[in-house]
């Protein structure tokens, strides 16, 4: 099964929320509206300034703001940013595979990867919000998540 990571499900969730803030958003305020730990909220949000998806301010009066519009940010960049790059083999980004030799598929898999990638790159936290918007609400956001220094299997981990 291929299954995309839980940190990088509430980092999509975490900055669709931040891109409808008016100002600055604090990881507590976050926390709060999402349902995501607010330790989980303040890693990701880490990472995601380090990305350049979120620009961070300092201070007293300080928080966290998309650093562009929800309509250019796309999925996949949310889940390179928090996961590594998108790549659902060892051979689809340019690893070579102890099975290489053997099985014949080398390069194939090249054909779906690229297929997915298309994909997450057509679709931006816009289309995500708008989405959600459309959806009842139905008891907390999320399961609890694990502490936020906890393993989280990527999605080339995923596949089984």
């Amino acid at each position: 099964m291929l299954r995309l990571s839980k940190l990088a499900d509430y980092a999509t969730v975490l900055l669709v929320h931040l891109g409808r803030h008016e100002g600055l958003a604090t990881a507590a305020a976050l926390a709060v509206e999402t349902g995501v730990p607010e330790p989980t909220v303040a890693k990701l949000l880490k990472g995601l300034a380090s990305s350049g998806l979120v620009l961070s301010h300092r201070g007293a009066r300080g928080g966290y703001r998309l650093s562009g519009e929800l309509e250019k940010v796309t999925v996949a960049a949310v889940i390179a940013a928090v996961d590594g790059p998108i790549a659902i083999t060892a051979c689809c980004d340019g690893r070579e595979c102890e099975h290489s030799s053997l099985c014949g598929l080398s390069g194939q898999w090249d054909v779906v990867n690229d297929a997915i990638l298309n994909t997450l790159n057509s679709i931006t936290l816009a289309d995500m919000g708008r989405h959600a918007e459309r959806l009842p609400r139905r008891g907390p956001a999320f399961p609890p998540a694990a502490p936020a220094g906890a393993e989280t299997s990527s999605v080339t981990d995923a596949v089984s």
